[in-house]
Parts: structure tokens; C-alpha cells; sequence
């Protein structure tokens, strides 16, 4: 009776996630620019030299980016964040999420996050606090997003400050809930599928600033890399990527570069929710804007994969529990590992 309890509730979040998403769009969808894109091979992930990981995340993807960071801060050396709160925020409780984490009616309960944090890092769940001072960190919130309040993504602000990352705050774009990218299909201020919106601004090149110091000019033309889709039941901890909300395809665009032996960085870039391939196909991974900085700047693209089941309707990533695992943010939580089983095998 408790796991039919947890589900119910966890679908009933999910759906309500979704209905203070849609209800605010501000603006029917835009054609946006087409960008170049790659057909996928079908593949397996290789090795390559990797000298530093990043993540991005929008959404529910934000949440578990902003939980891969702090998880493994010694290995993970910088974020970008769209639309999202404070790490463990939702404290593994359904309520907490939807009035806490993505409305305001409730507190973030900032200063027991931190403390938590501390803690965990204390018994080793988490790397040791101190690898996130001075680490790079990119805040975006939109002034139409609804859907996570903007006290929230505040939080998430105050929250690595807290602990000495060099964060860089984007709040005054009119947004609504979405990924911004140049190549957009929605108006600036719309939070519609697929939640890729076009703001007439390039946050990729900014965040990327920020994250790896310099950075190239993005290549207008066609890729020169190979988009890969492989097996994510490979690196699924339980070998079945279903069972974690997961789909049975991910993708990685490995840039020529990489791919002939020089050094380069990999960048985790986490869709949310109903913005994964099972629920929008590669949209995310063709107009996110990153391929073509990948190009330039010997960046590897790693896109996993969440998909919607039974307790996540939605196909978020799990933030606040839906698994019925307490460990979810920390090392060991199971999406969290599976992604980092991707990570090691590109050689991150």
C-alpha cells in the first residue's frame, strides 16, 4: 500500500508539473532557425582523452545536474542551469517539489540543504564541499517561467555561493519555461513543447564562457562530427534502463577532433521533462546549440536519456524520489550512476 501511495502521488506531481507548464504559455510556437544537423549511427560509446566534465541541465534535467555537481564535484568541474532550484530541494518528498521546488507556496528550507550537504560530504555520499569553491556555475531563470518560481532558481544561487562557486546569474530574459537556444521552435516567452525557445540570444556561448574561460565561434555549416546513439541499458547499474525511467537510446556528437586522439572536454547535457527523444525525438539534441560549439572546441556531447513509466508520466529526470530511492543525489543514486557509467566510459 505505501508504493501504491508513493505512485499515486508521484504521478499526480508529474501531472501537475506538466499542467503549470502548459498553462502558462505566453505565445504560440515560431518557426526558428534550422540549424545542421547529424542523421545517428547506431554505436557504441568509445574512449577518448578527455581533460575535464562539465553538465547542463534544464528543468528536471537542472535538478539532477546540479545533483551530479555536487555528488561529484572532484570530477565534475562546472554547471549550467536552466530553470531549477537548489540541490535536494525536494528533500524526497512529492509535496515539498511542487509547493517548495517549483512553487513558492513553500520554502527551499535553504539552510537545511546546506547542512545536508555538509553531512553528506562528511560520510563520503558526496565529494567533499570544499571541490566547489571557485568551480564555474551558470544560473538562467526566464521572467515567464512559471513553472519553477524565480525565489526558487534564487535559492539555487544563494545555495552555491554558499559554498564558494563563482556563479553568474541570468534572470532578465523574458522566458518562459525553456531551454533558449538560437534555433528555437517557440516565441521567447512561451513554455511549449518541445521547450526550446528562441530569445534572440546565444546563453550557450555564454554559459560555455563560463564553464571552460574561452570559446571559439560556433560552426554555422555543416557538423564534422559523428552523432552516436547507443545502448543506455549498457550502463543502466540495474542493466535495464526502463527500470530506471530511462530510455534504451542515448546519443553522444563526438567532434572529428576528438575523434582522432586530441584532448578535449565533455560537456553532460540533461533534457526535461516531455524533452526527451521518446517524447520529442532528437529535437533537443539538434537545437540545443551545442554540436555546433562542440565542433569548434574539441567539446564531446553526451546526451542521456529519461523517458516517462508509470510513477514519471512526464519523463523527467528523477529529483525528487519517484524511484522510491533515498539515495537519488547522491553517489550510487541510479540515474545519477548510470550517467556517470557513460561519463567514465568516454573517459571522464
Amino acid at each position: 500500500m505505501r508504493f501504491l501511495a508513493r505512485t499515486v502521488a508521484a504521478t499526480a506531481a508529474t501531472l501537475l508539473l506538466l499542467a503549470t507548464a502548459t498553462a502558462t504559455a505566453a505565445a504560440p510556437a515560431q518557426a526558428g532557425v534550422n540549424p545542421y544537423t547529424k542523421v545517428p549511427v547506431a554505436g557504441s560509446l568509445g574512449t577518448y582523452q578527455v581533460s575535464g566534465v562539465y553538465v547542463a541541465g534544464v528543468s528536471s534535467g537542472g535538478y539532477l545536474a546540479t545533483q551530479m555537481q555536487v555528488a561529484y564535484s572532484g570530477r565534475i568541474k562546472g554547471a549550467a542551469v536552466f530553470a531549477a532550484g537548489p540541490y535536494y530541494c525536494a528533500q524526497n518528498n512529492v509535496s515539498q517539489a511542487l509547493y517548495g521546488c517549483a512553487d513558492n507556496s513553500l520554502p527551499t528550507y535553504l539552510t537545511n540543504l546546506q547542512a545536508y550537504t555538509r553531512t553528506w560530504a562528511g560520510y563520503g555520499w558526496v565529494d567533499p564541499v570544499s571541490r566547489l569553491s571557485g568551480q564555474p556555475v551558470y544560473v538562467y531563470h526566464g521572467n515567464n517561467d512559471t513553472a519553477i518560481k524565480k525565489s526558487v532558481t534564487d535559492d539555487l544561487v544563494r545555495y552555491y555561493q554558499h559554498f564558494g562557486a563563482s556563479v553568474q546569474y541570468d534572470s532578465g530574459s523574458s522566458a518562459g519555461h525553456a531551454w533558449v537556444t538560437p534555433y528555437g521552435t517557440g516565441a521567447c516567452a512561451a513554455t511549449v513543447s518541445p521547450f526550446l525557445n528562441d530569445c534572440g540570444t546565444d546563453p550557450q556561448n555564454t554559459f560555455l564562457r563560463k564553464l571552460l574561460g574561452t570559446v571559439a565561434a560556433p560552426n554555422p555549416g555543416p557538423l564534422g562530427g559523428t552523432l552516436t546513439s547507443f545502448n543506455q541499458n549498457t550502463f543502466a547499474v540495474n542493466g535495464y534502463a526502463a527500470g530506471l525511467s530511462m530510455g534504451a537510446t542515448g546519443f553522444a556528437y563526438v567532434p572529428s577532433t576528438c575523434a582522432s586522439g586530441q584532448s578535449c572536454r565533455l560537456l553532460v547535457a540533461l533534457h526535461g521533462c516531455q524533452q526527451g527523444y521518446n517524447s520529442v525525438g532528437t529535437a533537443f539534441v539538434d537545437r540545443a546549440n551545442l554540436n555546433q560549439y562542440a565542433d569548434t572546441n574539441r567539446l564531446i556531447v553526451l546526451y542521456p536519456q529519461a523517458t516517462a513509466s508509470a510513477v514519471n508520466p512526464n519523463g523527467c529526470w528523477d529529483w525528487w524520489g519517484y524511484l522510491g530511492s533515498t539515495a537519488y543525489p547522491i553517489k550510487g543514486g541510479l540515474q545519477l550512476e548510470t550517467v556517470m557509467n557513460m561519463v567514465r566510459r568516454l573517459g571522464g
